[in-house]
């Protein structure tokens, strides 16, 4: 079994059998990040670049992690400081890049569809770390790998997810790919953050956080992007916390050995109290090692990894 094509850049259109694959393999990858010495020779003589237009510290720092522990050489480009500031277009720059013999790229960028655009530009590979509200695919990966970690299934499983689904891609790809994989996907949010067509994605839309969290499997808490509320689409984040934020309270009404999770970075008292971050029952540390893992995989499998046997 082998992925198709030689890109990631979401999982709208990704098989369940590639996803498994990747989620299979990731399971092997885990093995190296907890042993002394960290270095395996797969990727040796590969290059990775990582392509960011916008702040990352778990994504880029895991995605070079993930090379280096397979021995790749990653090269980390910073857009502040690259030729982007001088006006360079987003297709001289992956050319550029091309050029110079890159085998990977993931990219980061603002504008939706962006690395679907880079992928039909270079022979490179392309993974998809997120391109504006569009997908994440590499987060809801990870999340489905914490998931059947500590479930054993993602089939029936109900999965809240709860906050800012307007804004967010890592929404987005965590809803298409549960669906996929038979999951009872919830979301829960202020109307004004909840997109008007949500129901079409085979989704349970709420607007009451008790009903939403009722017997519920898994919480699966956004960040609250204060970065993009300058339209008001909530009062205060007081207002926001007293409503939609997770507190004990609220978690009782979920099933007692309920999986909270959150993508990060957290505001921690607004969308999600201290103490629940901190609960015996959070894998949010958890979803970072496991996002290296999966990363891992998804560089081995791109560059040419694969044939796997895959459990039913």
């Amino acid at each position: 079994m082998y992925l198709r094509g030689k890109d990631v850049l979401g999982l709208e259109n990704m098989t369940p059998e590639e996803i498994k694959l990747i989620l299979e393999t990731a399971g092997p990858m885990k093995d190296i990040i907890r042993r002394d010495i960290k270095k395996v020779p797969t990727l040796r003589g590969k290059c990775v670049v990582t392509l960011f237009y916008e702040p990352s510290t778990r994504t880029r720092s895991s995605f070079e992690l993930a090379g280096k522990y397979m021995g790749a050489d990653v090269v980390n480009i910073s857009t502040s400081t690259s030729s982007v500031v001088k006006g360079e277009s987003l297709r001289d720059t992956v050319l550029t890049l091309q050029a110079m013999g890159v085998d990977i790229i993931i990219v980061r960028h603002p504008a939706e569809g962006a690395a679907q655009y880079i992928a039909r530009s270079v022979k490179a590979g392309v993974i998809n770390g997120g391109d504006g509200t569009h997908e994440h695919p590499t987060q809801a990966l990870l999340d489905m790998f914490t998931i059947r970690q500590y479930k054993g299934s993602l089939a029936g499983k109900k999965v809240v997810i709860v906050g800012d689904i307007l804004h967010s891609r890592v929404a987005r790809s965590n809803i298409w790919g549960l669906n996929k994989f038979g999951a009872d996907v919830h979301v829960v949010g202020p109307g004004t953050l909840l997109p008007p067509d949500m129901g079409k994605m085979g989704v349970t839309v709420h607007h009451r956080m008790e009903e939403a969290l009722e017997g519920a499997d898994v919480v699966n808490i956004l960040r609250i992007q204060l970065e993009r509320q300058q339209k008001g689409l909530f009062p205060t984040s007081r207002e926001y916390a007293r409503l939609f934020g997770i507190n004990q309270q609220r978690l009782s009404y979920a099933k007692p050995d309920v999986l909270i999770m959150h993508p990060g970075p957290m505001n921690r008292g607004l969308e999600i109290a201290p103490d629940v971050a901190y609960d015996e029952r959070s894998a949010i540390e958890e979803q970072v090692t496991n996002g290296v893992a999966v990363r891992m995989a998804l560089l081995y499998l791109l560059s040419g990894g694969g044939n796997i046997e895959i459990s039913n």
